[in-house]
């Protein structure tokens, strides 16, 4: 099957055929006719199979068969919900390319950045609006956003959104949009969980449903090669990988920011051009990062689950887990980074004694029994030594929770509502999934990657994180929108 006889108008198979596509995916071939015929969708996608062309190529197509004469002030007709800043950046910049010959206009929105910029560009008029749930309810309660107009709604990432405990806000949101009789809904994921057919049933009406590939399974084209070593020689075998194997483009997963800014730093010093990804980044030094590592110049990018989320290269040939996820699905999204579009891709894991308990519990979740190699040289101890025990790193918790914590001292200020909640999962579960309120609110996960930064507006309840420290504090920096 080609994109020719998909139906789609000439405008749209130009902007594809400018990107050197021909042949549509699997999850397109499915996808593109059922939406183009109105059906409410439930889609279950790996990443990198092309899903988000999956959903923007049949939206612009049945924006362009009932076009009106110009954007309305405040009221988009297409709203794509995603769950982090650099999903909705990169699902906008997919319906720019594909849109680009095509009059409607576009606008990504999220939080960490002040208002009246986005204020200006809705009132301008957008077609279709691509949001984080937190930073789009903000514009409704200040009535710089209105949702009335709503013809086709799509939930990306949809597993993400509710792991990251945006329930609440997804439930008002639908609340706000026209009746489910007169609007389009999709639902795009990666993996479903029952908590998320649950949500489906609740809003989609008759929905087709299409599964590519069986659930919570990793690509096939993907090498899996799982390296025994002791945690302390990890560096020196990642070093010896670098030396050996002439990489010249491999994104490195660890559990923490910290654990990526130390990497990175290290690598670095090796003569191994890197920087690291994560919450705490500026907007500017992330998006310089993403683009220096697409364009070559950075050999390694050190990145945790949530900040590589917005990565979206075709052609990536390596991935790296430093450290194990301490969620058996995060694996299945980390090495969905290679191994794209039917593309070849290596994906190695470095594992110590301690995360055997964490292997385990992958390969249960993929069915598989992933091969082990032992590296001459390397050979992990027969007593090894034990891990050293976490630290508190201003309520920060090891690990990849989504938290949605705020200050502590301050009664949720500066917290992320649309954070990742970069720190969470292990230390004692703390996933910072109350909204600290009042002072000392606890370990409110690190406040995510503090969407809200600078903003003032964390709520809720006192969150359930354990330690006293502060549970929140996103750098104050800012990101944006991008108007089309």
């Amino acid at each position: 099957m080609l994109f020719t006889d998909l139906g789609l108008s000439a405008e749209i198979l130009r902007a594809i055929a400018e990107q050197g596509y021909t042949e549509p995916t699997p999850i397109q071939q499915q996808a593109i006719p059922a939406v183009m015929a109105g059906r409410d969708l439930m889609a279950c996608a790996q990443t990198g199979t092309g899903k988000t062309a999956g959903f923007t190529l049949p939206i612009l197509q049945r924006l362009a068969e009932a076009p009106r004469r110009a954007p309305t002030p405040l009221k988009p007709r297409v709203l794509i919900l995603a769950p982090t800043r650099e999903l909705a950046l990169q699902v906008e910049e997919s319906v720019r390319t594909y849109g680009q010959h095509l009059p409607f206009k576009s606008m990504s929105l999220f939080g960490g950045v002040g208002m009246n910029p986005q204020v200006a560009s809705l009132r301008r008029g957008v077609d279709i609006l691509v949001a984080c749930p937190g930073r789009l309810l903000d514009h409704v309660n200040q009535r710089t956003l209105d949702l009335s107009a709503v013809e086709i709604l799509v939930l990306d990432e949809a597993d993400r959104m509710l792991d990251m405990g945006f329930i609440r806000d997804i439930r008002k949101i639908l609340a706000l949009l026209p009746p489910n009789g007169q609007r389009q809904n999709l639902l795009f994921s990666a993996t479903f969980s029952d908590e998320i057919k649950d949500l489906a049933r609740s809003f989609l009406h008759d929905p087709q449903s299409i599964e590519v590939a069986r659930r919570n399974t990793t690509v096939e084209t993907v090498a899996q090669t799982i390296i025994h070593v002791d945690r302390e020689k990890k560096k020196d075998v990642l070093l010896h990988l670098f030396e050996n194997r002439g990489w010249n483009q491999v994104l490195i997963f660890t559990r923490t920011k910290h654990g990526a800014d130390a990497l990175a730093r290290r690598l670095d010093k090796e003569g191994i051009r890197s920087a690291a990804l994560h919450g705490n980044k500026t907007q500017g030094a992330r998006v310089r990062a993403l683009t220096e590592f697409k364009d070559g110049k950075l050999v390694a990018l050190v990145a945790t689950d949530i900040a590589a989320r917005g990565i979206d290269i075709d052609q990536l040939p390596y991935v790296v887990n430093y450290e194990l996820p301490n969620v058996a699905e995060d694996y299945v999204h980390r090495i969905g980074r290679t191994g794209r579009a039917g593309a070849e891709g290596e994906a190695i894991s470095l594992v110590c004694h301690e995360e055997k308990d964490n292997l385990r519990g992958i390969e249960r979740l993929i069915k598989m029994d992933l091969g082990k190699v032992i590296l001459p040289g390397f050979e992990p101890s027969a007593n090894p030594t034990p891990a050293p025990p976490p630290q508190n790193r201003g309520g920060q918790r090891q690990g990849q929770g989504q938290g949605r914590g705020g200050n502590g001292n301050n009664g949720g200020r500066n917290g992320g509502r649309e954070g990742s909640r970069e720190g969470g999962r292990s230390g004692g579960q703390s996933q910072g999934r109350g909204r600290p309120q009042g002072g000392n609110g606890g370990n409110g996960g690190n406040g995510g990657e503090g969407r809200r930064f600078g903003e003032n507006r964390g709520r809720g309840n006192s969150g359930s994180g354990g330690n006293s420290g502060t549970g929140g504090n996103g750098p104050s920096h800012r990101n944006g929108s991008r108007h089309h």
